[in-house]
């Protein structure tokens, strides 16, 4: 059995060798001018823990043009390595002679420069920890900063970790990725994949928004308003998005959202989408009018939270339909419980809500415009566990005069995706807290986190009271 006690003895040791340089066969100099530093070390130790390094230090060197031998003696003296920098070098030169790399007091762009770095001298094995520790450590700087992590994990094959989770948060971190202090700088194909995802969720107009501002910034010269726009402008605005158009649903959009936002740029599309969604819009302008007045007429719902767009959306996650489809089925929400008017107890909940199937759970989150729901397909009970469903979902809305900003979570687990508890404490809970209303005193303790349904519905995890709730059994007209 080997015993490791003396490993931290050994390495400090290896690190005073490191730094005495008698003993030094070797010069490797880095950096590009002006930011150049000459590092000594000792051939022996860096073809043992650099393969990269072996390669150039190998027997065939002299074929080599970044390697020069000393005539006399034919002791090799002199290595360039112009692609790193002198300061990430230091670090990861400590690293192969102690191997020590203490991340937490690097910044986390060093950390991606040493990734690199340690790529290019084929560190496999800190190559691998680099990686688990950007991903398990610096999630939220790797958000602001996706456009620089995702390009660096897509050029090379050794950082797959990286590219996975890249892949992963990209479908579930859509909106963050949009909002990072970098998502000018995406490129196209990246931008691309992103809004091709299979889980890609965001409104058409917020789409068209964000690509429209990725466009004109890569031409910093673009006005902001398209009325002041050459017809140089529109042509160079029109060659940067001529690959990203394609990807856009406009037949999704409203008329309103199509004059308002996509018609100034009209230019910019080609001219047969351009003629046909002028002709679309024409007549679904017509349409909306007349659909106005009949839903004015016949449809209506009893909520102080929602309105009748919002329950016509729900009704199509209900039957699985994306949002610019025919709904298939037209339900009628039955208002059961409502918080001012039947109080706010988890007990009255249960007492009106228990045995009862297809339900909606609205929340509005209090002092704040924001909408919570959820979906319970079966019936909502007093005995403490999980049940089991693969149609139940979770929500929010920003507020209740739009249904744009979404966003929808579907379970994952469903083994988890209902919880019920018979305590006096609890209310609805869809999984493991991933939307949770719990409290005796207007339901104070409610959370939101995510555990057992796709992605959270909030982007903060702090608790939250609510204004108001309402349950509601959906039945088909």
């Amino acid at each position: 059995m080997y015993d490791d006690r003396f490993l931290p003895k050994l390495s400090q040791n290896l690190l005073e060798i490191l730094d005495d340089i008698e003993f030094c066969d070797i010069a490797i100099e880095v950096g590009n001018d002006p930011y150049v530093k000459i590092f000594h070390a000792h051939a022996v130790i860096l073809n043992y823990r650099s393969p990269y390094l072996k390669s150039i230090l190998s027997i065939n060197v002299n074929r080599n043009k970044n390697v020069n031998r000393n005539k006399n003696n034919g002791i090799l003296t002199h290595i360039k390595l112009s692609n790193i920098l002198p300061e990430i070098f230091q670090m990861i030169l400590r690293y192969i002679y102690g191997g020590r790399l203490s991340l937490e007091k690097y910044d986390t762009s060093d950390i991606i420069k040493i990734l690199i770095a340690s790529n290019e001298l084929c560190l496999q094995e800190l190559i691998i920890q680099l990686q688990l520790f950007l991903i398990e450590n610096k999630k939220d700087w790797i958000e602001q900063n996706f456009s620089l992590v995702y390009k660096t994990s897509f050029e090379n094959d050794s950082f797959l970790e990286l590219q996975n989770f890249c892949i992963e948060l990209m479908s579930k971190e859509q909106e963050k990725i949009f909002n990072s202090i970098d998502f000018t700088s995406l490129s196209e194909k990246c931008l691309i994949s992103l809004i091709q995802h299979d889980d890609f969720q965001m409104d058409v107009i917020q789409v068209w928004e964000h690509v429209l501002k990725w466009g004109i910034a890569q031409n910093s010269g673009l006005p902001s308003d398209p009325s002041s726009y050459s017809k140089d402008d529109f042509n160079s605005l029109k060659n940067i998005l001529q690959h990203l158009i394609p990807f856009i649903k406009f037949d999704n959009l409203t008329s309103k959202e199509y004059m308002d936002e996509v018609y100034p740029y009209k230019k910019i599309l080609p001219k047969d989408l351009r003629e046909n969604l002028l002709k679309y819009f024409m007549y679904q302008q017509n349409s909306e009018q007349m659909t106005i007045i009949e839903e004015t007429k016949t449809k209506s719902i009893d909520s102080k939270i929602i309105t009748i767009k919002h329950a016509e959306l729900i009704s199509k996650w209900v039957d699985r339909l994306e949002i610019s489809d025919k709904m298939k089925n037209s339900y009628e929400f039955k208002l059961i419980l409502r918080g001012s008017r039947d109080g706010f107890s988890p007990n009255k909940f249960h007492e009106i809500c228990d045995n009862k199937t297809h339900t909606i759970t609205i929340t509005k989150v209090k002092d704040s415009d924001e909408i919570l729901g959820g979906y319970n397909p079966i019936v909502w009970n007093s005995n403490y566990g999980y049940n089991i469903t693969n149609d139940s979902f979770i929500f929010s809305f920003k507020n209740k005069h739009s249904i744009k900003g979404y966003i929808l979570s579907r379970v994952k687990n469903e083994e988890n995706a209902i919880f019920n508890n018979g305590a006096s404490y609890y209310g609805p809970t869809f999984g493991f807290g991933d939307f949770f209303l719990c409290g005796n005193d207007c339901y104070d303790v409610s959370y939101c986190s995510n555990i057992y349904y796709k992605k959270s519905i909030r982007e903060s995890s702090n608790d939250f009271s609510v204004d108001e709730y309402e349950i509601f059994q959906i039945m088909k007209d």
